[in-house]
């Protein structure tokens, strides 16, 4: 025996067109990492900083010895026009910052920072290390 089905055509046609959009991800928007390269030479460190979207103004280097703490903040500018309303934005808006110890402590006042095309450079030179100094004994 034939198994008969029962077909609906409206439901056919109309399927998926009153869902909501599709979702991608969780739907919330994520922290974006900060990618960090270190390198070191003789005398320095040399530090890329990836921070695409945000301003130099918003950028903040910290030294405190050995350790090197940077963050970033990137602001919502709400413009949003007559008749004009939000369907999504994939956008985030809030703070990064990373902290990261070197093997060796930092001059700061011989340190420089240049920011360009969504990368920050640090020049981060050594402190010169003290030397032992053997007392003689009177």
């Amino acid at each position: 025996m034939a198994n008969i089905m029962r077909r609906d055509p409206f439901d056919e046609l109309f399927r998926g067109f009153f869902v909501r959009p599709v979702e991608y991800g969780s739907g919330a928007a994520e922290a974006p990492e900060m990618r960090v390269d270190v390198k070191e030479d003789a005398d320095a460190y040399q530090v890329h900083a990836e921070l695409p979207g945000i301003r130099k103004e918003d950028i903040h280097v910290h030294i405190d010895g050995p350790v090197v703490s940077i963050s970033a903040e990137r602001k919502q500018e709400k413009e949003i026009k007559d008749g004009e309303r939000v369907l999504r934005t994939e956008r985030y808006f809030g703070k990064v910052s990373r902290s990261f110890q070197l093997g060796q402590e930092v001059d700061e006042g011989q340190s420089s920072a240049k920011f360009n095309d969504g990368v920050l450079e640090l020049r981060l030179p050594k402190k010169a290390a003290a030397q032992a100094k053997r007392l003689t004994i009177d």
